[in-house]
């Protein structure tokens, strides 16, 4: 059986890590949050999270939405594709709003499996030698 352990090496913490996300400029929107991804090479998903103080003031408040964020991605990070993950918070969300935050990561979660699996068919289904 898999660990569920959210683990030091399944996070981005280096600004070039988030910088090379971000520059892949893959994104998918919802209401609450926007995910940049990038496939990786490692065999597992990475986690980087940010979480503005234009969208809560308060440091209890981000922190909260940090939390909830790393719980879904651990519980889901088997299911998860190859890929680097930059969950962008857009709208503030409280403990009230949990159920639809939580389906709305699920949502982007299967959304970017598909993408990353079709870009994984395309590329290995093209013959190297033409």
């Amino acid at each position: 059986m898999p660990t569920l352990r959210f683990t030091k090496k399944a996070k981005l913490i280096k600004t070039d890590e988030f910088s090379s996300v971000f520059n892949f400029r893959k994104r998918i929107f919802a209401n609450y949050l926007a995910v940049h991804y990038q496939p990786n090479e490692l065999a597992y998903p990475r986690l980087g999270l940010v979480v503005g103080k234009k969208i809560a003031k308060s440091a209890v408040d981000r922190n909260y939405m940090r939390r909830v964020l790393r719980e879904f991605f651990r519980l889901q990070q088997h299911t998860i594709n190859h890929v680097d993950l930059v969950v962008r918070v857009q709208k503030k969300f409280e403990k009230k709003d949990f159920i639809q935050i939580k389906q709305e990561f699920d949502v982007l979660v299967v959304k970017i499996n598909q993408r990353t699996n079709a870009g994984m068919q395309l590329s290995s289904s093209t013959p190297l030698n033409e």
